[in-house]
């Protein structure tokens, strides 16, 4: 019986590792390059007689020559060790025990080394019948920990003591061939956590690395089973992977590989063979236009891009309820953001001042036609006004007609001063909000009463 023939729980998943120790003549990474936080943690570890490496992402980006965004450390003192070391320490996560060193605002992960289990401990460790691992705290060497790690690019280790790099998986050489891989058994690995699916697409668009074939194989027939991954988890997620500056190639990846209909059925359900329905064309737009705002440094807020995303799924549910229970435009609109967004938080647990903001935008969208008498000046003054309005320039330009003429006349409102401003609003007059003449019917004024002599 090969290992293939084994429960998810008992296949051997942890190959043997060859060490292979990069000097440090033979590296390019310096200590000028690790964050002052970074170092302080470290040598203090060492100090204390533990060993202390910084580890996974941070080693992968300086060999890169990039800077990277977190420093991570793993060492052998357990958190309750660490946290006696450090007064600026506090112990987090219950399926991870990890130790977070917080320098204000800058905080230091350290993990400690994890081992194997083979047995059930459900004090500290315990996986599910499907092979995903429940809890994870049964600590171990450096050598298990490394056989533990998720790709090979993350299984290197910059040694304090020495300065030198432990590369335990052929990382550097895969980072040599821009090659993304599991360690061990794939199809194994990613039922131990299935959010390694979203890392393998996350580091390929990153790096721009390929998906080593293997490790490539199973997403696609293993993408179901995100749906176990709690909400909460898959938010955090979702922003990794759309709101990095790489969303839009992203999004398209993880289509490919059938993971973003995992997290976003309600919209996936409107995606068609040739990638031009408004659904997928707003998609396009919102995450390029993301992506676009974090390459210039400007801000970015979750809401708006969720709002974007599921605006016409949500439309179209709108249209249903007018037909099927003859609601107006409005109250249609309002019960299906209800039902819509209740139906994604399910999947995706978008925070509530997310979706209060989401909301905004999508009432915006009924209030911004109607520009008459003082209506247009009050908008203006609206805290989400500006979000509302470049969702209309998005919308103009997937609509085009009426939407876009909306979107110009405000565009031209905003850049103008008083008195056009006042023109343009009386040119409105006697038109809908569309600049349709009004059907409706003007009321004939009442007559007086003829004073009667007492």
């Amino acid at each position: 019986m090969n290992n293939n023939d084994l429960e998810p729980s008992k296949q051997r998943v942890y190959p043997e590792l060859a060490l292979n120790i990069i000097t440090r003549q033979d590296h390019n990474v310096s200590r000028e390059q690790i964050s002052e936080n970074a170092l302080k943690v470290l040598y203090r570890l060492h100090g204390a007689g533990f060993e202390a490496y910084l580890v996974g992402g941070g080693v992968r980006d300086l060999l890169l020559g990039g800077k990277p965004k977190d420093f991570d450390v793993a060492t052998n003192a357990t958190p309750e060790q660490i946290r006696q070391l450090f007064r600026n320490c506090r112990l987090i996560g219950r399926r991870f025990r990890l130790a977070h060193i917080m320098f204000g605002r800058d905080i230091i992960e350290v993990a400690t080394f994890r081992g194997h289990h083979q047995e059930n401990n459900k004090q500290l460790a315990s996986q599910s019948e499907a092979g995903m691992l429940l809890r994870d705290n049964v600590y171990g060497t450096i050598d298990e920990d490394a056989e533990r790690r998720d790709f090979t690019i993350n299984a290197m280790y910059y040694n304090i003591a020495d300065y030198s790099i432990h590369d335990y998986a052929g990382g550097r050489e895969d980072m040599e061939d821009k090659l993304v891989r599991l360690i061990g058994d794939p199809e194994t690995r990613y039922r131990e956590d299935p959010v390694r699916m979203l890392r393998a697409i996350r580091f390929a668009v990153k790096l721009d690395f390929d998906i080593e074939e293997e490790t490539a194989a199973p997403i696609e027939h293993l993408a179901p089973l995100l749906r176990d991954i709690p909400a909460a988890r898959l938010y955090e997620e979702s922003l990794k992977m759309l709101q990095s500056g790489y969303g839009l190639e992203t999004y398209h990846l993880m289509r490919e590989y059938d993971l973003f209909q995992q997290l976003f059925p309600t919209i996936a359900q409107y995606f068609s063979e040739e990638y031009d329905s408004q659904t997928e064309l707003m998609l396009d737009l919102a995450l390029d236009s993301t992506d676009q705002r974090i390459e210039e440094g400007k801000r970015i807020n979750p809401a708006f891009m969720f709002a974007a995303m599921l605006w016409y799924p949500m439309m179209e549910q709108a249209k249903e309820l007018m037909h099927s229970h003859n609601f107006n435009d409005y109250d249609a609109v309002m019960e299906a953001s209800n039902r819509i967004l209740d139906e994604v938080v399910k999947r995706i647990a978008i925070p509530r001042r997310h979706t209060a903001t989401i909301r905004e935008i999508w009432q915006l969208q009924l209030r911004l036609p109607r520009r008459t008498g003082k209506r247009a000046f009050r908008l203006m003054e609206l805290n989400k006004f500006r979000a509302g309005f470049d969702f209309l320039e998005m919308r103009g330009e997937v609509e085009g007609g009426e939407t876009k003429q909306l979107a110009d006349w405000w565009e031209t409102f905003q850049t103008a001063g008083r008195n056009m401003r006042q023109a343009m609003v009386t040119d409105l007059d006697g038109t809908t909000a569309t600049g349709k003449p009004s059907s409706r019917r003007r009321r004939s004024p009442r007559k007086k009463k003829s004073k009667t002599s007492s």
